[in-house]
């Protein structure tokens, strides 16, 4: 006998966004001056706005973002980081939607949510003009877009139409986010092999989307994603100095490749993939005197949910293979994949912000963990809520050094909150 289907947690998602939206916009403008690589983005959206090439390194949307809220608001710090909060807040409503539509659980939607709130790299990504949020923030309205076309092959299209879109946004803001893009394509031939034993393009049978042909697919998270992603240089037409040339995007591409291969410098806070994973080396992004008093901004895990979620990898693990849990195994690649692209890469210089997507993805397995907890039945049911529940109270302990709030005792007020030697 089947379970009765769950409620859909719609309106406590949207509860949730919201009160990140505020907790994450108060004192926006704080500090009020440029921090970080604000210093490197400001500089390119203000010269987009003068029709001058600046940052060329990077796609163009998220500074388009930034120029565009400075156009419309004024040039001041509380516009500069508003499009990083808009994003932050749609990805993380995206977020909890994608994670209900693929779990259809309601206390792992919530609490994934929860988890995702509370993760200190969304919270001060969501609150400094980098192109970070923008990135991470469509990724997460195209997975939404994907889960629920699997969900509902009846109007299948309109949500991979508008995951095209959200795919192609994404990279158009960084290109972080590829390791999405290669999944979700891969992953729909390759469960569609699975199906009927065959790649036929024009076949319309099996998974994952019945009615939806792999050439249909390939439209709409291929074709689409790239022409938005090329729609967005559009203004590098027309620079006044070093416009897009007679090579066009694809020489443009090239410079952008040597521009970031370029970056060999060492920098005090540079790190490696499995320090990301055992949350082991931060990034102080602020800790100075600043608009009158000491102030810190401190880019970290929280502890509690990633410390956990190496668990929630093994718990993972065991229930896509044992127990044919396709929830679990689809955000277990794409957190592999987040974090191999960075392994494997060869760059020489990382941060700990290169694991915003894969540490997103381990909230979400965390949060599919701590569900099977709270369907045990059993005592330790309430292990579920009661680690949500820690990892919110650290987020609070810590929010003083997320938010640039003043810090009462001084230049040595970090002390309280360095967990870790390697934290300092």
């Amino acid at each position: 006998m089947n379970a009765a289907p769950e409620q859909d947690p719609l309106r406590w998602q949207a509860a949730i966004a919201l009160g990140f939206m505020v907790l994450a916009g108060w004192h926006l403008g704080t500090p009020a001056r440029p921090f970080f690589d604000e210093i490197h983005y400001l500089p390119a959206a203000r010269a987009l706005l003068a029709g001058h090439m600046a940052n060329a390194e990077h796609p163009l949307l998220g500074k388009e973002a930034i120029a565009a809220a400075i156009a419309l608001l004024g040039d001041r710090p509380w516009a500069w980081r508003l499009p990083s909060l808009l994003a932050g807040t749609l990805g993380l409503f995206a977020f909890g939607r994608a994670l209900w539509w693929l779990s259809a659980r309601r206390f792992a939607a919530v609490a994934g949510m929860l988890l995702l709130a509370g993760d200190f790299a969304w919270f001060v990504q969501s609150r400094i003009a980098m192109l970070d949020m923008v990135m991470a923030g469509m990724a997460m309205v195209a997975l939404w877009q994907v889960a629920v076309a699997v969900a509902r092959p009846d109007g299948a299209r309109r949500h991979l139409a508008l995951a095209g879109v959200a795919l192609g946004l994404s990279l158009a803001a960084k290109w972080s986010m590829a390791p999405v893009a290669l999944v979700l394509g891969l992953g729909f031939a390759g469960l569609r092999l699975a199906a009927t034993g065959r790649l036929d393009l024009l076949g319309r049978d099996g998974a994952p989307i019945p009615g939806i042909s792999l050439a249909e697919a390939a439209l709409w998270l291929g074709t689409v994603p790239l022409l938005v992603y090329w729609a967005s240089f559009a203004p590098a037409y027309g620079y006044s100095d070093h416009p897009i040339g007679p090579e066009g995007i694809v020489g443009w591409h090239k410079m952008m490749l040597q521009l970031q291969a370029s970056v060999t410098q060492h920098h005090t806070y540079q790190s490696q993939w499995w320090q990301w994973v055992l949350d082991l080396r931060p990034i102080w992004y602020l800790y100075e005197p600043v608009d009158g008093a000491q102030r810190g901004v401190l880019l970290v895990g929280n502890p509690v949910a990633m410390w956990a979620g190496l668990g929630a990898l093994v718990w993972a693990l065991w229930a896509a293979l044992a127990r044919g849990r396709h929830d679990a195994l689809a955000l277990l690649v794409l957190y592999a994949m987040c974090l191999a692209m960075w392994a494997l890469n060869g760059k020489p210089v990382q941060f700990y912000y290169h694991y915003l997507l894969a540490g997103t993805f381990l909230m979400a397995l965390l949060a599919l963990a701590l569900d099977d907890l709270w369907r045990a039945g059993r005592w330790w049911s309430w292990a579920g809520p009661m680690l949500v529940a820690a990892s919110l109270g650290t987020f609070v302990q810590f929010y003083p050094i997320l938010s640039a709030a003043p810090l009462a005792h001084g230049r040595d007020s970090f002390v309280q909150w360095m967990w870790l030697d390697s934290w300092r």
